[in-house]
């Protein structure tokens, strides 16, 4: 059985990122903007409270501290500092699903920190730091670093695959600044694969492991709204 989670709140004050009222009906997790890439106190209050609308479960998405850069950029921060950044991004949206009587579900770092924790065991250990405080999964990326850390974990991992993301030959995830329109068909029917198969594609051709847990759409890649329709149409019969 399967998941369906997108990246949603990437609102800021009167700009928008992304359909999340589109999107919403098509997913089963919603990883929140927590404030430091994207998002304000009224997004995160507002797409926590069309999560609880649409009984879709929450997660917090946390990210370096760059709003400019989207939070696809690396930045140099200590170990905990790092984990008091998670601490305060987690923290603040747990108080609005407090709100609407709902758990935190899991935390997925976000775009360059996501990628770095991959690759650097005290990115992901610092990380791991801050879910224990809250005593929730972690997702992530299977047979890399986060499962490395993150599968030690008692609270459990959740590995994900990309539909609208790149991976190359050696299995790693080709983070963009600016996602890409993707084929609605393709990407649901490499979705299954990866479901049903346990196999992705590289961006060569190559087949390549892939443990999916759950299968993320971007809010912000163009035509997200089609792509997360065909994609939970596909999967609906492996849901959970």
């Amino acid at each position: 059985m399967v998941a369906i989670n997108c990246d949603m709140g990437e609102a800021y004050s009167i700009y928008r990122c992304g359909d999340d009222e589109g999107i919403m009906p098509y997913i089963t997790v919603a990883n929140v903007a927590c404030g430091f890439h994207a998002a304000d106190p009224v997004v995160m209050r507002r797409t926590v409270a069309l999560a609880h609308e649409h009984s879709v479960k929450v997660g917090a998405h946390p990210s370096f501290p760059d709003r400019d850069g989207f939070g696809r950029r690396e930045l140099k921060m200590e170990p905990a500092e790092l984990t008091a950044a998670v601490v305060y991004q987690v923290g603040a949206l747990t108080g609005f699903l407090a709100e609407h009587g709902m758990p935190l579900n899991h935390i997925k770092p976000h775009g360059a920190l996501y990628g770095l924790a991959s690759r650097d065991e005290t990115v992901a250990r610092a990380i791991a730091e801050a879910a224990d405080v809250f005593d929730v999964p972690l997702m992530g990326m299977a047979n890399t670093v986060h499962e490395k850390v993150w599968g030690k974990r008692g609270q459990g991992f959740i590995a994900e695959y990309y539909t609208d993301l790149d991976y190359r030959a050696d299995g790693s995830l080709i983070i963009t600044r600016e996602h890409v329109a993707y084929d609605p068909a393709i990407a649901a029917e490499r979705s299954v694969r990866a479901v049903t198969e346990g196999l992705a594609t590289s961006v060569d051709g190559q087949d390549i492991p892939m443990r999916a847990d759950c299968v993320c759409v971007h809010s912000d890649t163009p035509g997200a709204v089609d792509l997360a329709k065909s994609v939970h149409d596909a999967l609906t019969p492996y849901l959970t």
